[in-house]
């Protein structure tokens, strides 16, 4: 697919500087050199600039008064135009905001610290993701699914033990029985099913009212994409799939995922769904699609800009999938 990294938090080139994760004292002059800069994450949502015509990931010196309630050490991000790039979590802090709909499914509200400008605010990524250059996408989405993998394995796998982070945040080491831990990222198959003029969508309960996507799932173990692809829309639609192609990928740190688009034929139009996978699937036309994506189309919402799903929807409308 021509236009594969076009998709969100894809395509920027950043610069990972894997080289230096293990780099003690290069570290410790990056920490110090003042064109460092870092990212910081409120409860996994990034500070950003809150102009209501743009949005940015901000960037701020390593001496500024909020990493005084930062909760751990800075994950290492990369490097951009030669200056490195960190991660900082401040989740311990309590804001005077609203904290009602945090880590709801739609979740508009921000909070803006003290010792930040008015015009600085953590807002939810999949609210903003749009509105973000495809360098401040990456950041923020690597920033938060690694400090999320932090958050949810702080001991060893293997006995239990507290592990410690090394190489930089990216790296978890067991003292007892020294087992290495990695950051973990799940393998998802999204699948831009079709038959003739109609695609195959499909809604979770909890959705919003009306919202229909692609039919996505994990990649069993021992298992292929494409086999990946089959078997998720029999058991959640009861469809069968014939031929099945990649198309594009897509980092989905919500909170660890890797998400696989493909392109599937189906063989059968019958629809039996799983309500234990699915609330409700359906066949909709090009036609439909188009007007849903306008607005004109009531009672069927497609998936959000900026996820895959969009992506290959509107893809497939312009028969951009090649």
């Amino acid at each position: 697919m021509r236009n594969a990294e076009q998709v969100t938090f894809g395509g920027s080139g950043l610069d990972r500087a894997a080289e230096l994760r293990g780099d003690i004292p290069a570290l410790a002059g990056l920490m110090q050199d003042p064109s460092s800069r870092t990212v910081i994450l409120w409860k996994g949502k990034p500070l950003l600039t809150v102009d209501t015509d743009a949005r940015v990931l901000a960037r701020l010196p390593l001496d500024h008064p909020i990493l005084k309630d930062a909760s751990s050490a800075p994950i290492l991000l990369g490097r951009e135009d030669g200056a490195a790039r960190f991660a900082h979590d401040i989740s311990g802090w309590v804001p005077e905001d609203d904290v009602s709909q945090v880590g709801a499914f739609i979740d508009p509200s921000e909070q803006r610290h003290p010792s930040c400008p008015d015009d600085h605010g953590f807002a939810e990524l999949r609210s903003v993701m749009t509105a973000l250059t495809p360098r401040d996408a990456e950041l923020a989405a690597t920033a938060k699914a690694i400090i999320g993998w932090h958050d949810t394995h702080g001991f060893c796998a293997r006995c239990g033990a507290v592990s410690d982070v090394t190489q930089a945040g990216w790296q978890r080491v067991c003292q007892d029985c020294g087992a290495s831990h990695f950051p973990r990222t799940d393998p998802v198959v999204i699948m831009l099913i079709t038959h003739g003029n109609k695609v195959l969508l499909g809604r979770s309960p909890g959705w919003p009212e009306g919202m229909y996507s692609c039919l996505a799932g994990f990649v069993e173990p021992g298992e292929t994409i494409e086999a990946a692809v089959r078997r998720e829309v029999w058991e959640e639609a009861g469809v069968r799939v014939g031929e099945v192609r990649y198309l594009s990928s897509q980092p989905w740190p919500f909170p660890a995922s890797l998400m696989f688009g493909c392109h599937g034929i189906a063989l059968t139009e019958e629809i039996n769904i799983d309500p234990v996978e699915i609330e409700d699937a359906l066949w909709v036309s090009r036609e439909d699609v188009m007007d849903a994506l306008a607005g004109l189309r009531e009672g069927l919402l497609p998936a959000r800009k900026g996820a895959i799903a969009h992506f290959l929807l509107r893809n497939w409308l312009a028969d951009t999938l090649e």
